[in-house]
This record gives structure tokens, C-alpha cells and sequence, in this order.
């Protein structure tokens, strides 16, 4: 009896913390700030021991798709190259592989530099700290190393580092076919000049003459003579005085355009440095911009006049006028396409009205402008009220604004992504118009122990800050533009993992762990007051993991009280329950969540609508078939004596009646011939349902599963074959709210 007063207490002191968010009583603790993590991100602690995608490698050379790479690839590049089968191989690959670490180590903590320079670091430490022969194994790997660049770990600085280093190696694309065009435009209108010059009054002294010649055969020729000769020959060969002062014009422009340059170049004579293409506001861009319109209009007029006299189709009486007013033409959308794109980079600290107006007026504008919004804080809470997280509302407003346009690239990504995201961040830093990158750092101050890397995946894995992206060149359609592919398990609320543990008797366990938004806000120590750590004697059949309490309606969950499984820094598993504040938050993080979806094509609601009646018109039609039967079986017609023919059996009416009531029964089952093979009911419990040898499902091992889940399978079903029938466990926790739920597929 004192045990159920006990427990009862102890129910009553976790509800009240979940209505209220107050925690009283000795069944409760404070979450410490320290060391308490979710439990499927334990394993995590040192990233340095785990091959994984950083650091990177932004590398110098090689193509524009490889421009970044994971250092573990390349070191799997080498030691394919390098490591032979058997045990000498596996020898020389632990080796590099513990090299690999090394490095991984050593930037973890700081250290900057080109790979090449902390390879050769890290293997002088190696060497010194061991007592087996390295030195030749890793000078073997070493030689076999082709990939030069600079390392790249998961920080702050990570968004804008890759962004201006994948942007620059795809400007230096561009600046070389542009510098190409322009170079030979600037040789052939040379060659004109030249070619006049030789011909002209000028270049047919003697003086010229003898300059072309030279020194070394100078005394062989009478220039003189040869002068009053060429002149005669000659005479009236030199360009039109307006022809010349045009090429000299577009020569002029050409050679001093600062648009494109060789990086080792520089203006001749000490004249005017390149222009700047990198800015941190928008301001600056457009500034910027309008500035230099004039000399692209003058740029542009110049290539046009040049390659028009090259090819002598230059009319002055048709195209004079044309260049006259091309000032009051502007640039079109091919023009600008020409010119190296603007690529702005903007910090949370760059939040203002006034930057975000400019934002919006470098989308809006077709301008070539390239933008990155760098977000480091998505649990910042709104003016709202208490417990109303914003989920980086800038972010997420700028990203819905930009989806509006249309005409704009939009791409989300969180850090940890970028990598596997490099592919489709070169696309829209290729696209010819405007593109936003909106890219989670991971690096809050406020996230604890947790660094970055793990900050930002677990941004993604628990849908606060999702990966899409919307191509406006990939097709007319949003079925083609727009993508969810890159997050985990798309089509399903939360992601979920297995979990492997020792229980308190010593025993393995394995279970299937749900990531949701709420497991992403226990990792940042500032809200802790939304939690609690209940105490092992208290845990009771009342609490359940988080995710059953997300998406259903108040009433239902009532009496149930949510937990997180979470490990302490002793990775010591706990229950922490979470207030009611944090389930509405988590709740709205679905629903954003189920509207990407919809963007996606996932769980759309119109094609759900369509398969509903659709579904009502086909059960309509087939109860107008067995109705049919059944009126027919009941007036059998006399079959005449002279009939030899067998006649198909009919169903009789207590036959009918009998194949109903049987599916009536308590037993669940399955109308496996309409089964369409969705995968739905598997994906919940693949030991209790399975496919036959025609991929339709069956209940395959009843007692694998819980009627929570045949439940669950029943309302997932896409055309509701799945009938869970009645509960065979008594006991299990829920039933009146499963009971209730399971009522429309009995």
C-alpha cells in the first residue's frame, strides 16, 4: 500500500511539472547543465576518435565539382593507391588511418594550415611518439597524396569559408573564359592597328622602317629609299580617322576593364587594382553595383564595337545610333551573366531592418547576387511569451520570402551538410540570377559541451532547421524544382535510430529511439527549466517517450507524462520529463515541418484528399457488387432438366453471413489481396507484419508487436486493409485512447 502511495505522489509531482513547468517534490531533480545529453547522441563525446566528413579540404586543384573534399576520403583515395592486400597493407593502413586522427585532432583544437603542412606535422609526432617503424609507410602515403588545400573544421567560420572558396573557384571559371574573349579581342584589334600603322604616313618613314627592322640588319638597307617607294605604293591605305578612334576607344576599355583579372595581375603602370566582388551587407553590394553599372554598360558597348570591326560588319549609319543610346538600354539577364557574381555574407549580427530591406532588393532585382545567411542561434525565444521558440524565425522568413520569388535559388543546409550539399551549393552558385543560402553553423554559444558538428546534424535530424532546396532551372514545376532529399528519413514526423544498452540486471537491450525537436532543445543548457531528471524508484507506467505525445490532440495525453531518454556524462541512461511548453513548441516544429512535406510531395494533402475518394467511390462500388450477389444468391433461378452445363456455386445467405461475422471477430487481420506494398506497417514493426511471395502484407508474429502499433499500422494503411481488432493485452499502457483511434478499422 505505501508503494502505490508512493507512486501516486510521484505521478501527481510529474504531472503538475508538466502543466507547470515547476518541479517540487523528491521525486524530481534539476537537469544539470553539464554532461546530460540525448541518449542517441552519447556515443558522441570525442568526434576526434570517429572517421567522419571533417575536417574538410578546400582544395586548389582539380575540377570545380571536387573543390571541397573530407579529409577521410582523400586518406581512402591513398590508401587505395598505396596499401597492398594482405597483412603489410592493413599494417601501413592502421597507420595512416591513426595519421588521419592526428590531423583530425590537431584541428580540432586550432590549428589552420594546407594539408600538406599538418600531414608532415602530424607524422613527425607520430614517429617520435612511437617505437614501430612509421617513417616509411607514411613517406610511402605521402608520396601517393595529390590533393593540396586548406583544412576546414566545424565552426563558426565554416558557412563563409566554404561559400567563398566554392564561389571563387567557380569565378575563376568564369574570369578564365571571360580573360579568353577579351584577350583575343585585344590582339586582333592590335593587329588593326598595327596593320594601319604600317601603312600610314607614319609608319612608312624611315625611322619606323628601321625600328622594325632592327640592328643586326640595319646597314643592309637603304630606308630612305625604301620610305619614298612605300609611299608610292602605299599611299591612301590608312583607316578612316573615325574607325581608328573607335578601335583605339574599345582598345582602351578592354585593357583597362577591372572586372576580370589574373590574380597575379595587376592594372599596368600602378593604375587601379581589380574590383572587389566579396561583401559582408547588402548595402555594400548594391552600393557597389550601381556604382559600377556604368563601366559594365562600357564594357559590354566595347566587346560588341570589337567584335564588329574584327569582323568588319561595323556600319556607322546603322550602328552609331544603336551605341548612342545603349546607355538608357541597360544590361539584360545575359549581360549580367557575364560579369563575376556579387557574394554577400551575412552573420546573426547583420539583423536589421534596414539590411533585410536590402536583401529583399537584391533578390527581387535578377541582380547576379550570390547571399548567404549565416544562422548560429535557432533556439533564440520570441517576444511571444515564455516557452515560444522562434526556430531562427529570420532565417526561416528570409528562405519562405525567397521561395515566393520564384526566380530565385533557395537552398537550407546546416553545417554538417555542406559536404554532402557541396553539389547542390555549386548549382546555385552557377545558377544565372539570384540564390540564398541559409546555412545553421552549429556554433551557439549557448549549445554547452556539444560542439558544433553535432549542434548542427542534430538541427537537421530533429527537423528545427531542415535541408531543402528550390532550382528555379530544373524544370517548370515544383516537383521539380523543389527538394527534401537531404534529410534522413523524409517521409516520416521524426527521425528514429536504434539504441543499445545495459539495463540494471546486466542484460543487452535494444530498442528503436525517436529524435524530435525537444531531444535538439535538451541539448542547450539555457532551458533546463523545461525539464527534469526523474529519479529510477519513480519511473511509472504513466510516462512515455516524448514522441507519443506530439501530434495528438490534449485531451488524449492527458494522464501521460513525456520523457527523453538521455546519458549523463558517466553514460548512465535517465529519464527527463518535459513540460507542456516544450510539447507545443515540438508541435509546431511538426507542423513547418509537414509543410515542407507538402512543398515535397510528402503526405500532400490534395493527392490524400484524391486517394480518399477515390478509396470511398471504389468501397461504394464493390458494396453495390456484393449487395448484387447477395440478391441474386437469394432468388436462384430453376435450372432446366435438359441443362447439362455445371453451375458455379453461389454464396448462400448464411454462407454471407457466416464470412462476415467472421471478419467481425476480435482477431486482427490483414485483406492482404489489396495490399499495395507501401511499405507503411513494415517500417513500424517488420516482425510482426510481413510480405508474402506477392510482396502483400500479412500479419506474420502477432506477439512481436503491441496494439499501439497495429493501431499505428491501421491509420498509416494507404487504403486501410490493416483491421488491429481487439487488444490482447490487457495491460497495456493507453488502450482507452487506442481503443477510441481503432475504432474506425474494426
Amino acid at each position: 500500500m505505501q508503494g502505490d502511495t508512493d507512486m501516486d505522489m510521484h505521478l501527481q509531482e510529474q504531472v503538475a511539472f508538466r502543466l507547470t513547468g515547476q518541479a517540487a517534490g523528491s521525486g524530481l531533480r534539476t537537469v544539470e547543465a553539464v554532461g546530460l545529453r540525448p541518449a542517441l547522441l552519447a556515443n558522441y563525446r570525442d568526434l576526434t576518435r570517429l572517421r567522419y566528413d571533417f575536417p574538410l579540404v578546400l582544395v586548389r586543384n582539380g575540377p570545380d565539382e571536387h573543390c571541397v573534399r573530407s579529409l577521410s576520403g582523400i586518406i581512402d583515395a591513398v590508401l587505395q593507391e598505396v596499401a597492398p592486400r594482405g597483412p603489410e597493407g592493413e599494417r601501413l593502413r592502421k597507420q595512416v588511418l591513426r595519421l588521419e586522427r592526428e590531423i583530425r585532432a590537431q584541428t580540432a583544437k586550432g590549428v589552420a594550415g594546407p594539408l600538406s603542412a599538418l600531414w608532415d606535422k602530424a607524422a613527425r609526432r607520430l614517429v617520435a611518439a612511437s617505437d614501430e617503424p612509421l617513417e616509411d609507410n607514411l613517406d610511402r602515403a605521402r608520396a601517393a597524396l595529390k590533393v593540396e588545400g586548406k583544412l576546414l573544421d566545424c565552426n563558426a567560420s565554416t558557412p563563409s569559408r566554404f561559400l567563398i572558396h566554392a564561389w571563387t573557384r567557380c569565378q575563376q571559371t568564369k574570369a578564365r573564359r571571360m580573360l579568353g574573349e577579351i584577350g583575343a579581342l585585344i590582339v586582333k584589334l592590335s593587329d588593326i592597328l598595327r596593320a594601319n600603322t604600317i601603312g600610314s604616313e607614319e609608319g612608312r618613314s624611315a625611322e619606323s622602317l628601321r625600328a622594325a627592322v632592327g640592328t643586326a640588319h640595319g646597314e643592309v638597307f637603304d630606308f630612305d629609299v625604301m620610305s619614298r617607294l612605300l609611299a608610292r605604293v602605299s599611299a591612301g591605305s590608312s583607316l578612316p580617322l573615325s574607325r581608328l578612334r573607335r578601335i583605339q576607344w574599345a582598345l582602351s576599355v578592354l585593357k583597362s576593364q577591372r572586372f576580370f583579372r589574373p590574380d597575379s595581375q595587376r592594372a599596368p603602370g600602378g593604375g587601379e587594382e581589380p574590383y572587389a566582388f566579396v561583401f559582408e551587407n547588402c548595402t555594400g553590394a548594391l552600393d557597389a553595383f550601381r556604382e559600377r553599372l556604368p563601366r559594365m554598360i562600357e564594357l559590354i558597348k566595347a566587346i560588341s564595337v570589337a567584335e564588329l570591326e574584327i569582323e568588319g560588319r561595323y556600319s556607322e549609319a546603322r550602328h552609331d545610333a544603336f551605341f548612342e543610346a545603349f546607355y538608357e538600354r541597360a544590361l539584360g539577364p545575359n549581360d549580367l551573366n557575364l560579369f563575376p557574381d556579387y557574394l554577400v555574407c551575412l552573420g546573426g549580427e547583420s539583423a536589421n531592418a534596414t539590411e533585410d530591406a536590402r536583401l529583399w532588393e537584391l533578390l527581387s532585382s535578377g541582380l547576379p547576387a550570390k547571399i548567404l545567411v549565416q544562422t548560429d542561434d535557432i533556439l533564440e525565444e520570441s517576444t511571444v511569451g515564455e516557452g515560444h521558440f522562434a526556430f531562427g524565425a529570420r532565417s526561416a522568413r528570409l528562405a519562405g520570402m525567397a521561395l515566393g520569388l520564384q526566380q530565385v535559388y533557395v537552398l537550407q543546409s546546416s553545417s554538417s551538410n555542406l559536404l554532402q550539399a557541396g553539389e547542390r551549393i555549386l548549382r546555385g552558385l552557377r545558377y544565372a540570377g539570384p540564390a540564398l543560402f541559409s546555412i545553421y553553423s552549429g556554433a551557439a554559444g549557448s549549445a554547452g559541451d556539444l560542439p558544433p558538428y553535432l549542434n548542427a546534424a542534430a538541427a537537421m535530424q530533429s527537423r528545427a532547421f531542415p535541408a531543402f532546396s528550390y532550382d528555379p532551372s530544373a524544370g517548370l514545376d515544383w516537383a521539380s524544382r523543389f527538394s527534401l532529399e537531404q534529410n534522413p528519413q523524409v517521409d516520416r514526423d521524426w527521425t528514429a535510430a536504434g539504441l543499445v544498452y545495459e539495463d540494471e540486471s546486466h542484460q543487452r537491450v535494444a530498442e528503436n529511439v525517436t529524435f524530435t525537436f525537444v531531444d535538439f532543445v535538451a541539448c542547450d543548457p539555457r532551458y533546463a527549466r523545461h525539464f527534469a531528471k526523474v529519479a529510477r524508484d519513480a519511473w511509472n507506467e504513466s510516462m512515455v517517450p516524448v514522441a507519443e505525445c506530439l501530434g495528438g490532440a490534449p485531451q488524449t495525453a492527458a494522464d501521460k507524462v513525456p520523457y527523453l531518454l538521455m546519458a549523463d556524462c558517466n553514460d548512465v541512461l535517465q529519464r527527463v520529463i518535459v513540460d507542456d511548453r516544450l510539447i507545443l513548441a515540438a508541435d509546431r516544429c511538426r507542423e513547418r515541418w509537414r509543410m515542407l512535406q507538402e512543398f515535397g510531395g510528402i503526405r500532400n494533402s490534395h493527392a490524400e484528399r484524391l486517394l480518399a475518394r477515390e478509396k470511398k467511390a471504389w468501397e461504394e462500388q464493390r458494396q453495390r457488387e456484393l449487395e448484387s450477389l447477395k440478391s441474386e444468391s437469394q432468388v436462384a433461378p430453376a435450372i432446366p432438366a435438359a441443362a447439362a452445363a455445371p453451375v458455379a456455386p453461389v454464396i448462400s445467405p448464411t454462407q454471407a453471413e457466416s464470412v462476415q461475422e467472421e471478419k467481425s471477430s476480435d482477431e486482427p487481420y490483414i485483406e492482404t489481396p489489396r495490399c499495395t506494398s507501401c511499405d507503411e506497417c513494415t517500417q513500424i514493426n517488420n516482425r510482426m507484419f510481413a510480405y508474402d511471395a506477392n510482396k502483400q502484407a500479412y500479419i506474420a508474429d502477432l506477439g512481436a508487436g503491441t496494439y499501439r502499433q497495429l493501431v499505428e499500422a491501421a491509420e498509416s494503411c494507404q487504403v486501410s486493409i490493416i483491421h488491429p481488432g481487439k487488444p490482447r493485452n490487457p495491460n497495456e499502457a493507453g488502450l482507452d485512447e487506442l481503443l477510441q483511434r481503432a475504432e474506425p478499422f474494426l
